[in-house]
């Protein structure tokens, strides 16, 4: 069959439809490039929160049209919510054939070809590992590498837990394999991604193993960058830091999701930290890193959170002065403690105060990236855009997707996943414009 999937979501369930798409090219299937050329479609979907649910319920309900008119032969939902809302899709949305769960991904054969209603969902303390070959569909030079599934932090406000089930990591052997095939396959920038990645090995190993990991993947030759994600503050520990200090490969670069700055707000958000630990955390690895690049995010209007407690959050902002930060306003899910808390704060005030922690951090960026002007920097080469007749890219500063790029004139023989010295003319918050300086 031809298949048409589309992904919903992280970078998590990114990697989760490549396995997918993997094992469908190893039983025979194509991939459509157009949802037009398909004879069937599968949805891997995202409900972290409101927003993403919506997203995903929308999409399947106009797949569901093509399939009642006879377009789609096949209509497959795969992923969060399909976990999640496994009853509810099968009885208000009878197009749909096959329900596959998260830790189900590895029957996606099954639920494609099967004749009739076919439903999986394994327990989620399963963690599925197929040694097929990913289809990596976010360009060969940039590839995930997720290193666990699950989480066991349980913070208040979030759902993952109860469908992505407890923290399972992946065994090392089996990573370095899977980083040396993408590398192989033309992989230059690895990124690692979990829900924390930081307590890998933890439950494998008796102990914290990703600066080990670092270190095995920074061995494979054809691998250029190697960038960590979702770091949680409170379990940066020296090997990590030594680890990311140390490597030529690894990235100055660490996204540290810390959520609010309020001692209060993060004991009622279920986070393992407090304040002063986290300024610790973020002094420490200034010091011992000079020039990283920290992201981290924040959530606005937490139950209960008052002006003051806001107002908190927007001096410490102010103080940290992060190179790159992402606000969010609160998202009352059901199901989770934070949704049956007393002070829901209105979604009007929610989108003030993230408003104001972005405008705030705006400025803070603007600063910082004209700081970098005048400076020649390494820059991943993304592409071309030929009708400005210019080349983006990114430095070890920026991830793809959700930080800024760098836009620069460079010899038409670059390639996507060349790293090129460009040499930083202008800045303009959260982009760069440059010029590629001849060695």
């Amino acid at each position: 069959m031809r298949v048409y999937l589309i992904s919903l979501g992280c970078d998590k369930n990114l990697v989760d439809s490549e396995v997918m798409l993997g094992l469908l090219q190893e039983a025979g299937h194509t991939v459509a490039e157009d949802l037009e050329e398909a004879d069937a479609a599968i949805v891997n979907t995202c409900c972290f929160i409101g927003d993403a649910k919506e997203e995903s319920i929308n999409t399947i309900l106009e797949l569901a049209d093509l399939r009642a008119e006879g377009t789609l032969k096949r209509l497959v939902i795969a992923g969060c919510l399909a976990e999640r809302y496994a009853e509810e899709i099968r009885k208000e949305i009878p197009e749909v054939d096959a329900v596959v769960g998260t830790s189900s991904y590895e029957d996606i054969v099954a639920a494609l070809t099967s004749e009739g209603a076919y439903e999986s969902r394994r327990p989620l303390s399963y963690l599925p590992q197929p040694e097929t070959p990913r289809a990596v569909t976010a360009g060969n030079y940039v590839s995930y590498l997720k290193i666990a599934e699950g989480c066991d932090k349980c913070c208040t406000y979030c759902i993952i837990p109860k469908i992505r089930g407890p923290y399972r990591s992946f065994p090392m052997e089996r990573l370095v394999a899977e980083a040396e095939r993408l590398a192989e396959a033309g992989t230059r920038e690895l990124i690692l991604v979990a829900q924390e990645t930081t307590i890998y090995g933890t439950d494998l190993y008796g102990e914290k193993k990703l600066a080990e990991l670092l270190h095995r993947l920074c061995r494979i030759e054809d691998l250029q960058r190697i960038r960590v994600m979702y770091a949680y503050p409170e379990e940066i520990d020296e090997t990590l830091i030594e680890a990311i200090a140390s490597e030529p490969k690894v990235c100055r670069y660490l996204d540290m999701p810390i959520q609010h700055a309020s001692d209060e707000i993060l004991k009622r958000m279920g986070r393992r930290t407090n304040r002063a630990d986290i300024e610790a955390t973020v002094a420490k690895l200034r010091r011992r890193i000079p020039g990283i690049v920290l992201r981290t995010t924040l959530i606005t209007g937490f139950p209960g959170e008052t002006e003051e407690e806001f107002e908190e959050l927007v001096a410490f902002v102010e103080k940290m002065r992060f190179e790159r930060l992402g606000c969010f306003p609160y998202s009352k899910e059901e199901g989770t403690d934070a949704a049956k808390m007393k002070g829901q704060v209105p979604k009007r005030v929610r989108e003030r105060r993230k408003n104001v922690i972005m405008k705030l951090q705006r400025e803070i960026c603007s600063g910082y990236s004209e700081s970098l002007v005048g400076q020649t920097l390494p820059v991943l080469v993304d592409g071309y855009l030929p009708e400005e007749d210019i080349f983006t890219g990114r430095t070890e500063g920026d991830a793809p997707t959700i930080d800024g790029a760098v836009f620069f004139e460079g010899p038409q023989s670059l390639m996507s996943g060349d790293i090129v010295p460009v040499r930083i003319t202008s800045a303009c918050e959260y982009d760069l414009t440059g010029e590629v300086v001849n060695e």
